[in-house]
């Protein structure tokens, strides 16, 4: 399901000063039916130690096939720089607003400090404020948003997106192992890619059960790693149709295969729906580092992994301009990967 096709329009409601009001009922465009409480806390993550994946992609191979989401340990990113990121991070959301409007989104750009994408004056909005833009390559940079940050937020998360391309190159070449892949295609795809970040901040809310921080929906990347920045849960995973709710563990990030990677897996590796719930009584922060593979590069299920007895499910297509077709609709669920796959003659029947 999506949304016409329309600028990005800006919200009518900051939700951290909307909450500063205490107000003991939300605003109507907040309020979301039909959503689904079923959940069970019983089922686990599967749990990589990248120290101990080795030559052994078992793990791996079967958390991305199963699951579409791990968490990782020992991924060699300190934590002490991890600490500072969640301080300065707690800090911008914590700035007065006049000095968080100098990066709010524009009209027509995803980019910066405000809400998810809004496209219509009727679109059901998300308990939630973000601060959404690209941080490499340095070129792409939007020159008002990442060099404008607060000196100590810039410098910090300089050396954190450093370490988080590092870590992503590292998993994803470790998936193309286990896809027993050719490692030339992997790695002319993967080099030259894009890196964004999202910076989420979602506060108490009166009426919990009645909004969402963030709708169901699948990444429409290549991988994206989580760090929680704080003690408040609200990750779910939806697994087997069952909502599962996501416990961090200490000095973990959360890692979930995007949409892309599906696609080049053939469908192997599958990108899971997932949604952050609210609360009433503690704000959650956290923050979402998304990598892109090369945006000039062709995609489509990996030559190397197809065949006349696996044939592709997806067609090729230039990455750039239909992640750019694509970044103009609202997205619900798999919507991208749902208008990607190969019609067959089955499903026309």
């Amino acid at each position: 399901m999506e949304e016409a096709r329309s600028r990005n329009l800006k919200a009518p409601y900051n939700v951290q000063e909307l909450a500063k009001q205490q107000v003991g009922t939300i605003p109507r465009r907040y309020i979301h039916d039909g959503i689904e409480k079923i959940s069970d806390s019983s089922m686990l993550l599967p749990v990589i130690d990248m120290l101990a994946i080795g030559d052994d992609n078992s793990e791996l191979h079967f958390a991305c096939k199963e699951w579409g989401f791990f968490q990782v340990v020992n991924h060699g990113v300190s934590s002490s720089l991890v600490e500072k990121v969640k301080s300065e991070i707690q800090a911008f959301f914590n700035l007065p607003m006049e000095e968080k409007k100098k990066f709010e989104q524009q009209e027509g750009d995803v980019e910066g400090y405000g809400q998810d994408v809004v496209f219509t004056e009727e679109q059901k909005l998300e308990w939630g404020d973000i601060f959404y833009m690209t941080t490499l390559p340095i070129n792409f940079r939007k020159p008002h948003l990442f060099p404008k940050l607060p000196h100590s937020l810039r410098d910090i998360m300089e050396e954190y997106c450093k370490e988080m391309k590092s870590l992503t190159m590292i998993i994803i070449r470790q998936l193309g192992k286990a896809l027993r892949m050719d490692e030339k295609e992997m790695r002319d795809l993967s080099n030259d890619g894009m890196q964004l970040i999202r910076m989420n901040y979602y506060p108490p809310c009166p009426e919990p059960d009645k909004t969402i921080g963030v709708s169901p929906h699948s990444d429409t990347d290549t991988l994206t790693i989580l760090l929680q920045l704080n003690e408040t849960d609200g990750l779910q995973v939806r697994k087997d149709d069952i909502w599962v709710p996501i416990k961090p563990l200490p000095n973990a990030f959360i890692v979930n295969i995007g949409d892309l990677m599906e696609i080049l897996s053939n469908g192997v590796y599958r990108s899971i729906e997932h949604r952050a719930v609210v609360n009433a009584k503690q704000e959650r922060l956290s923050l979402a580092t998304f990598y892109i593979f090369n945006p000039v590069s062709e995609l489509g299920p990996a030559h190397s992994l197809i065949g006349p007895n696996n044939p592709p499910i997806f067609p090729r297509f230039h990455l750039g301009k239909s992640l750019q077709d694509f970044s103009e609709r609202k997205q619900y669920g798999k919507s991208f990967i749902d208008c990607m796959k190969v019609e067959t003659k089955d499903d026309e029947s």
